[in-house]
């Protein structure tokens, strides 16, 4: 492929960059947040199709299983914590880098990262006033129940984690201009989160778009894929919305 992957290293942790052979000429961004199966895109031909297409840098910080919360997460950190890092490495190094800073920057993740991109959008709506979920795993705090030592050691219990999801973070009257998000019905695990959140921003009048209908596979890489057009278009689409939008 015309564009390339590289390692880098953002503030001591490792991360994945993908820069394409003509970058779009607007100084538009990618951040992609990962799942807690930790894959990661540099060898995924049609996501680097896409920002290849789309003339995209991505930048795809790896934090461990960590949730992108603002919480410590012993798989990642002891003194700073994934939503920090975000805001105050991964973003100065895009602004170093590629001079570009928000709101020219758009947020995605699948899964794990699909949640935290929602989450920090729905959080900081002047940074990420463009973010996109695929499968995003909203109710994480239901792994507690299940056995999960690293949530377990993030929060005192099931309902704190509850609190920290991403639909108890919308706000009534402060939201992120441009959300999107999908699901497969056939992802019995999220599908049922998906669809609260939906309802929740009508319910509240937020704009938002996004596909709970289409199905591909369940929850895993072959419906990410397949939906990955769709996001991709979005996320570009909405960003030059921004770009032209009078403050």
């Amino acid at each position: 492929m015309p564009g390339k992957w590289t390692t880098i290293e953002i503030a001591g942790y490792p991360a994945d960059l993908f820069e394409p052979e003509r970058k779009n000429p607007h100084g538009f961004v990618g951040i992609y947040l990962h799942g807690v199966h930790l894959a990661r895109l540099e060898e995924n031909a049609t996501f680097t199709e896409l920002f290849e297409k789309h003339g995209l840098p991505v930048v795809c910080p790896r934090t461990g299983r960590c949730w992108w919360t603002d919480r410590i997460c012993p798989d990642f950190d002891r003194a700073i914590t994934p939503e920090r890092y975000v805001l105050e490495r991964v973003l100065p190094f895009i602004a170093e880098r590629f001079d570009s800073a928000p709101p020219r920057i758009g947020l995605f993740g699948t899964s794990m990262g699909g949640q935290g991109a929602l989450r920090l959008a729905f959080r900081h709506p002047n940074v990420f006033p463009v973010a996109a979920g695929i499968s995003p795993a909203i109710d994480y705090h239901l792994r507690i129940r299940d056995g999960d030592e690293i949530l377990a050691a993030m929060y005192a219990d099931e309902e704190q984690a509850r609190q920290d999801t991403a639909t108890l973070h919308v706000h009534p009257l402060h939201w992120p201009r441009h959300i999107w998000f999908c699901c497969d019905p056939a992802d019995h695990r999220w599908h049922e989160s998906a669809d609260r959140l939906r309802m929740k921003l009508f319910s509240l009048g937020i704009p938002h778009a996004g596909d709970l209908s289409t199905t591909g596979g369940g929850h895993g890489f072959a419906y990410y894929n397949k939906m990955a057009p769709a996001a991709m278009e979005f996320l570009v689409g909405r960003l030059e919305q921004e770009r032209m939008r009078v403050a």
